[in-house]
């Protein structure tokens, strides 16, 4: 009988990790395009760019709307913000994707928040 006790709780056991799992995977958030276009020390696009929802943006750079209409290859928007010097070598954007500043997953997160805007 001590076994079959030992066994069930073993599986009780098994099965709520199991579960928690299960429920943290469902439940953990996407990577945030937003917060990391917003990040000061990541994204940082608001230095330059007026984004909506934004606080002190710069005017360097375009205003960052309508970018899935200005834009309607998301290809073209992750190549402008992982390397724009290789369509404009005169960019003062930086080279985010090529300098390691965002990885592929971060550039794919900020553009699936521009296209909301």
């Amino acid at each position: 009988m001590h076994f079959d006790r030992l066994h069930i709780a073993a599986a009780a056991i098994g099965f709520f990790l199991a579960s928690s799992v299960a429920a943290h995977a469902q439940s953990a958030p996407a990577l945030d395009g937003k917060a990391i276009a917003f990040d000061r020390g990541k994204g940082n696009c608001l230095s330059c760019h007026d984004i909506k929802g934004g606080d002190l943006p710069g005017t360097i750079g375009p205003q960052l709307n309508d970018m899935k209409a200005r834009f309607p290859d998301r290809n073209e928007l992750i190549a402008i913000v992982t390397d724009e010097t290789k369509r404009n070598p005169q960019t003062v954007m930086p080279p985010f994707g090529r300098n390691l500043i965002l990885n592929e997953k971060e550039i794919s997160a900020i553009v699936d928040f521009l296209y909301q805007l």
